[in-house]
């Protein structure tokens, strides 16, 4: 039996980046059909974005903006294309913002972290993602039908019956988030049950430290892999393992194009840079064009010890968005680009807020080849004011100095 889903997964990045680049038009295309696309793209002719560069001059929708986009055009923002009446589900996340989930079988594509998990046909899965309103647990479902799982439709909550059905039900895995699941096994040593069976996991929705994976699997689950997902895509990137060892990095589904972008802008950095996870979703009913999810992450060079050639991302390592409010004025990452933007001679900078509480001190720290010169520093710092409205001041620093770690907007306020 292959280890993997299928050939997809194993064939050569360059075949994949030229399907990807040949179904990128039609996707558009696609998109254009629903009027909220049309809006949002404009006059795109989609036939001529067939590279990553012309993609990358269309505009980023991010997550941030559903909201008010949906409430224009209840419920999906008229970004679907099929009509609300032939989905499969409705859903309402936090905010609100609703999600669509069509017809197909595995929609949300979780078959793929999943089978990589190690779960086949006729091994039982404890999903424990809820499935109240929100879509998690749906999209464990759909997975799990297409891969022939029987599902336990456990939810959250409920601790002792979700010990309770282990023992009687006995799943080999167990689905939802890494603190429950720690919740669960704390219950069956308390109530001295026997949950042996259960030895894999799929987790994700929450962070998951080395240290809590590692008493996981000291305490019965030796397999544990997380996913990064979200409600508007489904899986975005996945996790593996060699012999029982996680792999470096977290795998790019093979429905996903992956761009990493400069936090506020729609502009690609360099390869291993840290910057916004910006996702397009090949998905026929809910086309996400530049899709930027406000998360951070950097691409890892090379092939995964798997086998698998899809581009790996390191994972989840925090949020994009680090607007921050400055002498009551909001000072925004797409600001410090702007300023970028306006000074060539900056190859990199971090806008640092130190000081104390009501006396704040904005200083833009900039790498640059050369030396900065008295007139073009005082010329960054009216920049500086002309963008934010907020005085500030430059500091030159060596290139290379300041750290990859996708922070635009760095707090170091004292707040005592």
């Amino acid at each position: 039996m292959s280890q993997y889903l299928d050939a997809l997964e194993i064939r050569a990045p360059d075949a994949r980046e030229c399907e990807l680049m040949l179904r990128l038009p039609k996707l558009i295309a696609l998109a254009q059909q629903a009027p909220g696309w049309q809006r949002i793209l404009g006059q795109t002719v989609a036939a001529d974005i067939t590279s990553r560069t012309a993609l990358a001059q269309l505009p980023v929708t991010r997550k941030s903006d559903l909201h008010d986009l949906q409430r224009q055009s209840l419920p999906f923002g008229a970004m679907t294309t099929i009509a609300p009446a032939r989905m499969r589900h409705l859903f309402m996340s936090p905010g609100p913002i609703f999600d669509p989930e069509g017809q197909g079988q595995d929609w949300w594509r979780f078959a793929r972290p999943m089978y990589a998990l190690g779960m086949r046909a006729g091994q039982v899965v404890q999903n424990c993602f809820s499935y109240h309103f929100t879509p998690a647990a749906f999209m464990v479902e759909s997975a799990a039908a297409q891969l022939g799982c029987p599902v336990i439709p456990a939810g959250s909550g409920q601790t002792e019956m979700q010990v309770q059905a282990i023992v009687a039900l006995k799943p080999d895995a167990y689905v939802g988030t890494p603190s429950f699941l720690k919740i669960i096994i704390e219950k069956a040593l308390e109530m001295g049950a026997d949950i042996k069976c259960l030895q894999r996991a799929l987790v994700g929705a929450e962070a998951l430290p080395p240290s809590l994976r590692q008493w996981l699997q000291e305490h019965g689950v030796p397999h544990v892999l997380q996913l990064y997902a979200s409600a508007d895509i489904g899986n975005i990137a996945f996790e593996t393992e060699t012999e029982g060892q996680v792999n470096p990095g977290m795998m790019l589904d093979e429905d996903i194009l992956l761009e990493i972008v400069r936090p506020g802008t729609g502009d690609p950095v360099s390869a291993g840079e840290v910057g916004e996870i910006v996702v397009t979703s090949f998905n026929p009913d809910y086309p996400l064009i530049r899709f930027g999810t406000g998360d951070l992450s950097a691409t890892l060079p090379g092939i995964s010890p798997c086998g698998r050639t899809n581009t790996r991302i390191k994972g989840w390592m925090g949020r994009a968005d680090q607007t921050t409010k400055v002498r009551a004025m909001f000072v925004h990452p797409s600001q410090v680009a702007q300023i970028l933007n306006r000074h060539p001679e900056i190859a990199k900078a971090r806008l640092v807020i130190s000081g104390v509480m009501a006396n704040d001190i904005m200083t833009l720290h900039c790498e640059a080849a050369e030396a900065l010169s008295e007139v073009v520093t005082q010329a960054i710092v009216e920049t500086i004011r002309d963008v934010t409205k907020l005085r500030g001041q430059v500091q030159q620093t060596t290139l290379g100095t300041l750290p990859n770690d996708g922070i635009v907007i760095e707090d170091a306020r004292k707040y005592e």
